[in-house]
């Protein structure tokens, strides 16, 4: 008997290590019908296999079993507890368990601190972090990667100095999380501190997932070279390096590089997984390369026998119609075994209005707003369009849905970064200490861009005023804000790099190539799309996006 329970004790933690938690937790109730005897350390286990595959019913049976054997004193137990309903969206419970718990240890404190973060607690997080008794590296980095997680990197690189002012350990998950908020802010300088350090203590030799953040900053920070160059002196790489490089290649509209890596990438024998052939398709899409387009996704289904995901489908619609290949666009959507999603449908009208394809525009629209009435991007994007093409029935009809429904569309917000500083701006915002410099800065720079034949473009104004109030909101702009910080606080010649919350308007877009070239500026604008980068008035994007 005793020989069985060792036995079957060892079968569900082996099944826990591997991975299969679900089939843990089923051999678990299996055996306690045979009066199994239950411990501390195999509940602690299994509570935390609830967690992993967020088996919130389980784990409160398994709670009351805790309670009923006397083992809610049992420090690891009970911190299993809160981090299994921290994992499950059930913080109220989490802090309870925490609150009762007879004394905390360091390993306990880490795990709440987490779970408030995850549950976008953070005020809390971070009160209960300055309040430990004593902190290991685990604990500010509960907290940073925390804050990361929350878009809250800005608050999370505060911390990251306070941590190495007070002398605090740094480990390698200190600073993939420091690197990974880098990538996020597009901070530069900060990444560029992050990558010194991660050499200073000996980071860079041997530990990949601080190889592959360095990859994944430089290129989401806009510098492919040096993406490249850390990519190529790494002693080893998987396929998330490889990833990061073909992702980094086709946010930056390279897309031949992206195959050429993708293709290397075979050669040497590592195997892509979906989220590379889903940066491989990025990059096609973005370059207008359909049959390479078509290889990589057959290579996906067919050589490799991966399942598409709903992004990838959306990829190759958005290829093809980029491509203005309208009809095999629709065609493959029908023959698609999924009904298709918001983001897809949205790629497909997107793509529909810069083509200025009013039928399928409309019937597009149509559907989107069927399928996804709550999504405010999709009503900006159709009434963006009916404003191109001069149908203001289009654009009152859109708005009053909008207006009926109670859809607001998410309020844009660009950043950038200056002196290792990030500075953040929403459209019209005024609250900046330079922005009465910043406006009259821009003000001025109008007058020389109206000048030389440019006109705003106010079709996307939703307010009901007159056209010099429409060109004054056009002008409050977040990224013509963040740019215009960026010219009058560094020096001539300078490049400049902001980064959106969302896609970059057409004005904005036209206006940012212009300052590169009355300005002899470069600059860099990462939207939730791509990377545009500004030159001599040309854009890398080709102006399509």
């Amino acid at each position: 008997m005793m020989y069985r329970t060792l036995s079957n004790a060892k079968t569900i933690t082996n099944l826990i290590h591997q991975g299969q938690s679900r089939q843990a937790i089923v051999l678990f109730h299996q055996v306690l019908k045979n009066r199994f005897k239950i411990t501390e350390f195999l509940l602690s286990a299994i509570v935390r296999a609830c967690g992993r595959v967020a088996a919130i019913k389980e784990g409160k049976q398994f709670h009351c079993m805790a309670i009923k054997h006397g083992f809610n004193r049992d420090m690891i137990l009970m911190t299993s507890l809160l981090d299994m309903y921290s994992k499950c969206n059930n913080i109220t419970e989490a802090r309870l368990v925490f609150d009762e718990m007879p004394q905390r240890d360091v390993i306990a404190t880490n795990s709440m601190i987490s779970g408030l973060c995850w549950s976008h607690l953070t005020l809390e997080a971070i009160e209960l972090f300055s309040n430990m008794s004593r902190r290991d590296a685990g604990s500010w980095n509960s907290l940073i990667s925390g804050l990361g997680h929350n878009s809250e990197g800005r608050t999370g690189l505060v911390f990251f100095e306070k941590m190495r002012l007070e002398g605090a350990e740094v480990d390698v998950m200190t600073m993939v999380s420091v690197l990974s908020i880098c990538s996020d802010l597009a901070a530069l300088s900060n990444g560029k501190q992050c990558h010194g350090l991660v050499i200073k203590y000996g980071f860079e030799l041997g530990y990949l997932p601080v190889g592959n953040a360095i990859i994944d900053m430089y290129a989401k920070c806009g510098c492919m070279e040096d993406a490249c160059l850390c990519f190529k002196n790494m002693p080893l790489k998987n396929v998330i390096s490889w990833t990061a490089l073909i992702t980094g290649y086709g946010k930056q509209g390279r897309g031949l590089e992206a195959l050429e890596a993708f293709d290397t990438m075979e050669v040497e024998g590592v195997a892509p997984n979906k989220i590379t052939f889903l940066g491989a398709l990025y990059a096609c899409s973005h370059a207008g390369l359909v049959q390479e387009g078509w290889r990589v996704f057959n290579t996906m289904v067919h050589k490799y026998s991966i399942a598409p995901m709903m992004e990838h489908y959306t990829c190759m619609v958005d290829l093809l119609v980029r491509s203005k290949c309208f009809s095999e666009a629709y065609k493959f959507i029908e023959r698609m075994p999924v009904k298709p999603d918001t983001r897809l449908l949205t790629a497909f009208l997107s793509s529909c209005c810069s083509h200025k394809n009013l039928e399928l525009a409309r019937s597009v629209g149509k559907k989107l707003l069927e399928s996804a009435p709550e999504e405010a991007g999709a009503y900006m994007l159709l009434s963006n369009f009916y404003g191109l093409v001069g149908d203001l029935q289009g654009v009152a009809k859109v708005r009053r849905l909008m207006l009926d429904r109670g859809i607001r569309k998410e309020k844009a917000c660009t950043w950038i970064e200056i002196n290792k500083t990030v500075h953040s701006f929403q459209s019209g915002d005024r609250s900046h200490p330079l922005s009465k410099e910043i406006y009259n800065y821009l003000q001025h720079l109008f007058k020389k861009l109206k000048a030389n034949g440019y006109v705003p473009d106010t079709s996307m104004v939703m307010q009901n005023v007159d056209e010099q109030t429409k060109e004054e909101i056009v002008l409050g702009h977040s990224e013509k804000l963040a740019i215009g910080l960026g010219l009058i606080s560094t020096p001539p010649g300078t490049r400049i790099v902001i980064v959106k919350n969302l896609r970059v308007c057409v004005d904005c877009h036209v206006v940012t190539g212009l300052i590169s070239k009355i300005e002899g500026r470069e600059i860099v604008a990462r939207d939730s799309n791509r990377f545009h980068h500004f030159k001599d008035g040309l854009c890398s994007c080709e102006n399509h996006w």
